[in-house]
């Protein structure tokens, strides 16, 4: 049962992912609306449940929430440290390159493997959410559903993103769409290795948190400031506060 509810993520996920490489002319908009798809389900969706899941206390701090502290600095680090590789000179951008929509180039000296490496973490977090969809049937038939519910709808954010987000670091359309792909199928495999495992409680939550730290350095580093760069404000922050609302309706609706 959970893998048939499985591919109902594998549908949003293309479906997002498929929205997101259509409007490359409003771009700044994607980026805008990305950026608080991410925000919302960051603060409002892995955040509860890490700190639900993983209750204990590390020095009078919840585990999650120093994981999430991790996985924020890891971005960080991680992109500092890609940035600072050498780079075949013919792959950066130029200023004839007007667009990085199609993975033509990197914008500002973005490097490729840093979204590749975003993307990645986006189809292991996908790849999770399988595995709660199975662990939530194991529970019980009304929670499976519960869950199951919450994940699709949020699957159509996260192959939304994950197009963007490997798109926007100048990668060719090709990996873009074979990102898109691994990210829609993770769910499917991830409900589908619950039939051998139980996953423990707290090493859920500990994950939860820890992606959630990475998820938001991408949407206030990377995603944010280029969805503003050089466009009019209040159309990209008005995508921005409707992707935080989409993902609060989401979780109400699931809760």
């Amino acid at each position: 049962m959970a893998v048939l509810v499985a591919l109902g993520a594998f549908l949003m996920t293309l479906a997002g992912g498929w929205t997101a490489q259509r409007v490359t002319d409003r771009r700044h908009l994607v980026l805008g609306l990305a950026g608080g798809l991410m925000l919302g389900v960051v603060g409002l969706d892995l955040l509860p449940e890490a700190l639900k899941a993983a209750g204990t206390e590390v020095f009078g701090v919840p585990a999650a929430l120093l994981l999430f502290v991790a996985g924020f600095l890891l971005a960080h680090m991680a992109e500092r440290l890609l940035a600072d590789l050498p780079r075949d000179p013919h792959s950066a951008r130029t200023e004839e390159i007007p667009t990085v929509a199609h993975g033509t180039g990197a914008p500002d000296g973005r490097v490729p493997e840093v979204g590749l490496t975003a993307a990645a973490a986006m189809v292991g977090h996908s790849a999770m959410d399988g595995v709660a969809i199975g662990a939530a049937f194991q529970v019980g038939g009304g929670m499976g559903a519960s869950v199951a519910l919450a994940v699709v709808a949020h699957d159509f954010a996260d192959g939304f993103n994950t197009y963007t987000i490997t798109s926007l670091y100048g990668n060719a359309r090709r990996k873009a769409m074979a990102m898109l792909f691994a990210d829609a199928a993770a769910p499917v495999l991830g409900a589908a290795s619950t039939l051998f495992f139980v996953l423990p409680e707290p090493l859920l939550g500990g994950y939860l948190g820890l992606f959630g730290g990475v998820l938001l350095y991408l949407a206030a580093a990377e995603i944010l400031p280029e969805a503003h760069h050089e466009h009019p404000a209040r159309p990209t922050l008005l995508c921005t506060i409707a992707g935080a609302a989409f993902i609060w309706l989401v979780v109400g609706l699931a809760g």
